[in-house]
C-alpha cells in the first residue's frame, strides 16, 4: 500500500482494495496520524472545515418488541430505562425550536419499534411538514421498517433523510438479532432511496464483529450511496443483553474505523455519534479530520458531552460549524448556561451515564 496515495485514490472515486482497507484497520507499521491526515485530506475536498451537528430527540422510548441486543430499548434488554410513549406533536415542534437555537444543521427523531402504523405514519408526516415550514433546518426520520407507500409520504412531506442502520454485516447480524434481518432493514433503505430520500445509515462498532465486517458494512454504504454515515461506539449499560466487550476498541482503532469510511465513502456525511466520548477519550478531537459531523447534546438514552464542551472542541480543533449562529455566539451562550444551571456530562470513562426523564424530555415539565 501507498499510504500517500489513499486520498488522491478515494477523490478519484476509486475504491479501496478489501487488502488496503484491512491495512488502514489493522496495520500496525502504518501511522495512524498518517492515515488520519488521508481521510482529512478527502474531507477537506468535500466538506472544507466545517462541521455539521446533529441534535437527537427520542421522541418514543422503550417497550420495542425487537430483541437488539445491543439496545437499551429491545424487549430483552433489563436496563432501567425511563419508557415513555410517543411525545405529542407540540413538545416534538418545541424541541424541533431548541434544536435549531442550539445551532443544529439537522433535527434527527427517532422513535422505538419495528415500524409505525399507517396511522402513525401519517402523523408522522403532519408533524414533520410542521417543522420544515416552521425551522429552516434538516430533518431526519428513524421509526423502523417502513413500505414504500410509507416512504413517498414522507417524500412528500418533504423530510430530508430516513435513518436506518445497518449496524454490522449481513454475516455477523444474526449474532445481534433474531426479530428481524439484515435483509428487512436494506429493504428499508432501497424504499426510501426509490421514494426520492437521503438515506443515513450507518455502523455499531465494539460490538464482537471482525475487521472484516467492518468494511463490508463501509462497502456495502458506498454501493448505497449513503449520504450520510453515523458510526456508533458500542456503550455497554448493566442489563444489554449483549453483555460488555472490554478491549473491544481503543481510541487509536477508533481513529482508523473513522478514516476507513472517510475513504471508502468520500462523499457522505461521516458522523461521530454515540460513545464518541468514551472511546476516543482524548483523541476527540481527530475525530473531527475524517469525519464531519457530530452528535450534540446526548444520544437517545445516554447523554455526552455538554454542549459548551463540544462547541468549544470544535473551535479548539480549527473548525467552523455549519449554521446561520455563529460559533463564538453559541459558545457564549451555552457557556453562560452552564454557569448559572450545570448540566451532567459524560466524561472520558468507561461507563456510560443513563439520561433523567428531565434530559430526555427537556421541553416539559414532568412531574
Amino acid at each position: 500500500m501507498k499510504l500517500q496515495e489513499l486520498a488522491q485514490n478515494s477523490i478519484a472515486g476509486l475504491p479501496l482494495s478489501n487488502e488496503d482497507a484491512l491495512a488502514v484497520l489493522n496495520d500496525s507499521s502504518l501511522n495512524v496520524l498518517d492515515i488520519v491526515n488521508q481521510a482529512y485530506q478527502v474531507r477537506k475536498n468535500y466538506f472544507g472545515n466545517e462541521v455539521r451537528i446533529h441534535i437527537l430527540n427520542n421522541a418514543k422510548n422503550g417497550k420495542c418488541p425487537e430483541d437488539c441486543s445491543y439496545c437499551v430499548q429491545a424487549k430483552s434488554s433489563e436496563v432501567p430505562i425511563e419508557d415513555y410513549s410517543f411525545k405529542d406533536e407540540e413538545e416534538i415542534l418545541n424541541e424541533a425550536k431548541r434544536a435549531y437555537e442550539a445551532g443544529a444543521y439537522r433535527y434527527c427523531m427517532v422513535f422505538a419499534g419495528r415500524g409505525p402504523t399507517k396511522f402513525r405514519v401519517q402523523k408522522l408526516a403532519g408533524i414533520i411538514k410542521k417543522i420544515k415550514e416552521t425551522y429552516p433546518i434538516q430533518v431526519c426520520l428513524s421509526t423502523g421498517l417502513l413500505s414504500q407507500e410509507d416512504t413517498d409520504l414522507l417524500k412528500e412531506v418533504n423530510l430530508d433523510r430516513l435513518n436506518h442502520n445497518l449496524n454490522t454485516s449481513e454475516q455477523y447480524y444474526p449474532t445481534i438479532c433474531t426479530t428481524h434481518t439484515y435483509q428487512d432493514r436494506l429493504n428499508t433503505l432501497k424504499a426510501a432511496q426509490k421514494s426520492g430520500l437521503q438515506i443515513c445509515s450507518g455502523i455499531i462498532v465494539g460490538m464482537g464483529e471482525t475487521d472484516q465486517d467492518i468494511i463490508d458494512v463501509a462497502s456495502k454504504l458506498r454501493e448505497l450511496n449513503a449520504e450520510s454515515i453515523p458510526i456508533n461506539f458500542y456503550m455497554y449499560l448493566e442489563g444489554n443483553q449483549l453483555g460488555p466487550k472490554p478491549d473491544a476498541l481503543s481510541p487509536q482503532k477508533c481513529l482508523r474505523i473513522l478514516s476507513l469510511f472517510r475513504l471508502l465513502n468520500p462523499k457522505a456525511e461521516i458522523r461521530m455519534a454515540a460513545g464518541r466520548e468514551i472511546h476516543l477519550r482524548s483523541l476527540q478531537a481527530l475525530g473531527l479530520y475524517p469525519a464531519n459531523s457530530l452528535f450534540m447534546d446526548g444520544y437517545l438514552n445516554t447523554i455526552g458531552t455538554n454542549p459548551f464542551q463540544t462547541l468549544q472542541m470544535i473551535q479548539d480543533a480549527g473548525f467552523t460549524i455549519a449554521a446561520d449562529k455563529g460559533l463564538d455566539d453559541l459558545l457564549a451562550k451555552f457557556e453562560a448556561m452552564e454557569a448559572t444551571n450545570p448540566t451532567p456530562s459524560q466524561d472520558a470513562s468507561t461507563k456510560a451515564i443513563l439520561k433523567s426523564l428531565k434530559e430526555l424530555r427537556p421541553t416539559t415539565v414532568l412531574k
